[in-house]
């Protein structure tokens, strides 16, 4: 017997969402399947220290233990600003175990804007390294309300009478229980973290994530990158950066070892590839250079083949060539912020194997194609939201649609209804269409500047630039640089009564209004190219910049 057309559809009726058929998906279910697998695996290297997953677990227990007991609750802010270490790896189970939203901090920015995250995301907690103490105490004195803060103590850090805050990050996880009685949220829809991010403006957006978006990229990251079980994985890439692109996450579905390392150079990479047998690590193409260019004395033998996830700005031909040919495989991604961190890779052909190696290396170089895990990407006439035909050629802008596309931009309205406009996520960025259905970007519309993986905005820059009262125009556009991606290049037109101004005595002042990865490197002066309007003609900048 059929249903009458019209009538109830029988696969709805009697048929509920129940606790036996439904539970809300959430990545903080991956550390507890994985602590029950693998107890006695290891889960974390950090110098001398190590930790099976056993343990970590408890400790991220132990971490939402205090921190509820501390009062932190569903809706609260628990900020924690650190290097990649332990602790900034636990709280992205900790924090989110007591319903709080995580607010990783980026380390190099200046006192004023972390007291400005800090303040608009109203963090109640700082988790904080000693090794930034002093902007941490200054960003601390901006705000006016109480803040806990709890010091990293590392050991690799640590400073005789560095101590910061109210108490040691071990000292407070011994008031927290390892069997403190946690639950997944009862909405996947629910906050885990908030991500600050530069876009065209001063002021940085708080963007943020959800449960569901959290569980469904940590596993678009196996699937997208081929991850057997038990990887082990470098640390290259900052955990603050989109919550280091979901991968304390995906590590802990895995069952992987997370290799910390506080700074990233050629010789710490080797060595832990070397020694730990390190499978997999993400990173700028600043990371790829470190690889490539490694002295005599910093290489270190290894005899298998390690997995490279890089983003950002997209690394040269010549770049890829030579990281193959040093033993490591790159797989070319791309995303943002507001999309849980790389959301498009480039999917491999293995007919592509046959090309020469230049040709292989220019495949490569292009975006590619949407994670699993992303419903829509596609290239379209922001205006009409019409797509662009798929020829390689006619630009437009790139746009994202599903579930690893953030919640929203938090307290701003405005900004959330213009990126969502007409049902899909405005990336800014402006690409082509291939034939074959691949995304390559050509430019950014909204001018931000990724100089080793850092969003740099060049209207902020731009800003800084004009308060020094020679300054009568100023302009900056990206340089491609061999080591970073990209770097800050300013144009200035200097007031006729400006005396004599050098490029030193601009980037200077650039240093003291900013935090220095954001300033320029390079100035050059004159007259600033306009159109009859009066507006800034930062294509023939970009040009010029190109050919310094």
């Amino acid at each position: 017997m059929t249903a009458e057309k019209g009538g109830e559809n029988p696969f709805e009726t009697n048929l509920d969402r129940n606790s036996a058929n439904y539970t809300p998906l959430s990545p903080l279910s991956f550390i507890e399947r994985t602590a029950g697998v693998y107890p006695h695996r290891t889960s974390i290297i950090h110098g001398t220290k190590r930790f099976t997953w056993a343990e970590t677990y408890a400790r991220c227990r132990r971490l939402a233990g205090a921190l509820a007991g501390r009062g932190v609750k569903v809706g609260d802010t628990v900020a924690v600003m650190a290097a990649n270490t332990p602790e900034l790896f636990e709280s992205h189970f900790g924090v989110p175990m007591t319903g709080a939203v995580l607010n990783t901090l980026n380390v190099r920015l200046d006192a004023d804007t972390i007291a400005y995250c800090l303040d608009h995301g109203e963090a109640t907690v700082l988790i904080a390294d000693t090794e930034f103490r002093e902007t941490i105490k200054e960003a601390v004195g901006k705000i006016d309300r109480d803040i806990l803060v709890i010091g990293i103590d590392d050991s690799e850090a640590r400073d005789s009478g560095a101590r910061l805050g109210e108490t040691d990050y071990e000292g407070f996880l011994e008031e927290g229980d390892p069997e403190f009685e946690w639950s997944l949220p009862d909405d996947e829809w629910q906050a885990i973290s908030l991500n600050y991010t530069s876009g065209t403006t001063g002021r940085p957006k708080g963007v943020v994530y959800h449960h569901r978006g959290a569980y469904l990229n940590g596993l678009g990251n196996v699937i997208n990158w081929n991850m057997v079980q038990h990887p082990v994985y470098l640390w290259t890439l900052p955990m603050f950066h989109c919550n280091g692109w979901c991968f304390p996450w995906t590590l802990a579905a895995v069952a992987g070892t997370s290799v910390c390392l506080r700074k990233v150079s050629a010789a710490a990479i080797y060595a832990a590839v070397a020694e730990h047998r390190v499978t997999h690590f993400c990173g700028a193409p600043i990371v790829l250079n470190f690889i490539i260019n490694a002295t005599g004395e910093e290489r270190r033998d290894f005899d298998h083949t390690v997995q490279i996830m890089t983003a950002a700005a997209p690394p040269p031909a010549s770049t890829l060539e030579a990281i193959e040919r040093a033993g490591f495989r790159v797989t070319h991604a791309y995303g943002l912020t507001e999309t849980y961190g790389p959301a498009v890779s480039c999917a491999w052909h293995e007919e592509w194997n046959g090309l020469p190696a230049n040709e292989q290396a220019q495949k490569k170089s292009r975006q590619g194609v949407r994670y699993h895990v992303l419903q829509g990407l596609t290239v379209m006439d922001p205006e009409t939201m019409v797509p662009v035909p798929a020829d390689g050629e006619t630009m437009g802008e790139i746009m994202f649609q599903g579930n690893i596309v953030m919640k929203g931009y938090l307290k701003n309205p405005e900004a959330t209804g213009e990126a969502m406009a007409g049902g899909w996520f405005h990336s800014g960025d402006l690409g082509v269409m291939h034939p074959d259905g691949y995304i390559q970007l050509r430019d950014r519309s909204k001018d931000v500047i990724i100089s080793g993986g850092e969003n740099i905005s060049s209207i902020e820059v731009e800003d800084a630039l004009y308060k020094h009262p020679a300054v009568m125009t100023a302009a900056v556009v990206a340089k491609p640089d061999e080591k970073w991606g990209e770097t800050p290049c300013a144009f200035v037109e200097l007031k006729a009564d400006a005396g004599d101004v050098t490029a030193e005595d601009m980037i200077n002042f650039c240093r003291d209004n900013l935090a220095h990865f954001k300033c320029p490197r390079h100035i050059v002066f004159g007259e600033v190219p306009k159109t009859s309007t009066g507006k800034i003609q930062k294509f023939k900048l970009r040009e010029t910049a190109t050919a310094l």
